[in-house]
């Protein structure tokens, strides 16, 4: 089984939010994204305030997107470009199936 539709799931700094904001809604491969806040936890607290070292926590935005697997170097590459030294984490995933119920 071949799949041609990837999930892309990008975990931004809070202060990077209009600026991905624009650069997912320029990308013209991207079918529509989703954002949500969430608390990131780690091992490594390099840069993290004092507060979020005692909460165990950081802040940031999730951002998801589905993108035709053939368009998926392009967005990464403009993101890696874009966004060189933000400390974004991402992962890629095959999406198995997807509908509107």
């Amino acid at each position: 089984m071949t799949h041609t539709i990837c999930l892309i799931t990008l975990n931004v700094p809070v202060t990077l939010e209009e600026a991905m904001v624009d650069c997912l809604l320029a990308f013209e491969n991207a079918q529509g994204f989703s954002s949500f806040i969430i608390n990131a936890h780690d091992r490594h607290h390099q840069g993290w305030s004092r507060e979020e070292q005692v909460t165990g926590r950081q802040r940031k935005l999730c951002f998801q997107l589905y993108v035709d697997r053939d368009s998926v170097s392009a967005l990464l590459e403009r993101i890696k470009i874009e966004f060189v030294g933000t400390g974004i984490h991402y992962w890629l995933v095959p999406v198995l199936e997807h509908g509107e119920l």
